[in-house]
């Protein structure tokens, strides 16, 4: 049995095991046909607004709906190299979310660097919440 380690060095080792993206380079890749997947929860969607064109999986359900040989996946799910990047609201939660896709074999699944919070701080598109002064 391994020794236990805290979350910042599983942190460190997830992430040594690919290359995580900035919000430009996010951006770019979703104009090139990369999945921009966001993981984050209802309440933060509903205050922050969205990513136009992210497709919305809760974190619980991600798994199950990107696995190209799952049956409940989704229709974007199409194959292993699929390049997906993981968005959830500062960038912690989807670096785990991308390890748990590697181990499914979609070996083109990242992170997004700073998550919501740095695309929205980046003035990249958004699509604002209900109610908010211009939606």
């Amino acid at each position: 049995m391994s020794a236990p380690i805290g979350i910042d060095e599983l942190l460190e080792r997830i992430r040594a095991g690919y290359t995580r993206v900035d919000a430009r380079e996010a951006y770019a890749a979703s104009r090139a046909g990369a999945l921009l997947v966001d993981i984050r929860y209802q309440a933060l969607r509903e205050r922050d607004g969205l990513i136009p064109g992210a497709l919305v999986v809760e974190r619980n359900e991600l798994e199950w709906r990107l696995d190209p040989w799952g049956s409940h996946r989704l229709p974007q799910a199409t194959s292993h190299d699929v390049q997906v990047v993981v968005i959830c609201n500062e960038g912690y939660a989807s670096s785990l979310a991308a390890a748990s896709l590697h181990a499914l074999g979609l070996h083109r699944a990242t992170d997004l660097t700073g998550g919501f919070q740095s695309w929205k701080s980046s003035g990249l598109p958004l699509t604002p919440p209900p109610g908010a002064a211009g939606a």
